[in-house]
């Protein structure tokens, strides 16, 4: 950590307004970034939609296609899969931009924490989308389209399935940060490992229960979110036993008596 600042240069509002050019620089260099990517993607907006779209495509009967049921869908919804893609490529620059704007104010012991976490937080996120999208999506897609009644065809408008896709990346890239959360929780002292064992059977019930929130209605879907968080949540047990080590009772004891 840095000295404070001497009373005679302005002092802390000298620093804060210095502080907020910083950060509107990070900014604007991060959103360039985005930017920048967006531009070099577009020409290929079509191409990622379609890889996007393909476990449906794949799953729909013979004859069967997406359909776009806005007037501006065929445009916005490829342009709007691009931006996500852009911004995704150009997520590690982002987060080195944010990191190099708070590490200044932390503490070794903090710098040694936090890097590894965002790093594997940004991973395990590419992990999640990447199991919906090629593990999950197909099951699911294909259970959907097998249960169409007689007479009905499965045509998907494209924005819905982007809704759809959204949301399903979202829940399994959050669901794929649960290692990290334990880990977190356990190296700095907030919950013990002990503590986290005992609520397994509660996690084990939450698991499910997210599942059938954040998934379709199907028992296939709700099952292929819930047991990957289950089992997710024993790795980051496994994980934080191996790599925090065990308070000794003496610490325990210098701890209890430090807070009273």
């Amino acid at each position: 950590m840095s000295e404070p600042n001497a009373p005679d240069d302005g002092g802390p509002q000298e620093t804060f307004i210095s502080h907020l050019i910083e950060l509107r620089s990070r900014l604007l260099r991060s959103i360039v970034a985005v930017v920048v990517v967006l531009v070099c993607l577009v020409p290929f907006a079509k191409d990622i939609y379609g890889e996007l779209a393909a476990p449906l495509v794949r799953a729909l009967p013979k004859g069967a296609t997406m359909i776009a049921t806005d007037v501006t869908g065929t445009f916005f919804v490829p342009l709007k899969v691009t931006l996500m893609a852009a911004f995704l490529l150009a997520l590690p620059y982002v987060l080195w931009q944010a990191w190099a704007f708070v590490a200044p104010g932390l503490y070794q012991h903090e710098k040694r924490l936090a890097l590894p976490v965002i790093v594997s937080s940004f991973a395990f996120f590419l992990i999640g989308m990447a199991f919906a999208y090629f593990l999950v999506f197909p099951i699911a897609f294909h259970f959907f389209a097998g249960y169409a009644p007689a007479g009905v065809t499965m045509m998907t408008d494209i924005d819905k399935y982007l809704s759809f896709v959204l949301t399903m990346f979202i829940a399994f890239g959050i669901t794929f940060e649960v290692p990290v959360v334990v880990i977190v929780l356990v190296r700095m002292r907030i919950v013990s490992l002990e503590k986290l064992r005992s609520i397994r059977p509660y996690v084990i019930v939450g698991a499910f229960v997210v599942g059938a929130i954040f998934t379709p209605p199907d028992v296939v879907s709700q099952l292929l979110l819930a047991v990957p968080m289950w089992l997710l949540y024993e790795l980051g047990l496994l994980v934080a036993r191996i790599m925090v080590p065990p308070v000794a009772p003496d610490a325990d004891a210098a701890e209890s008596e430090a807070g009273s």
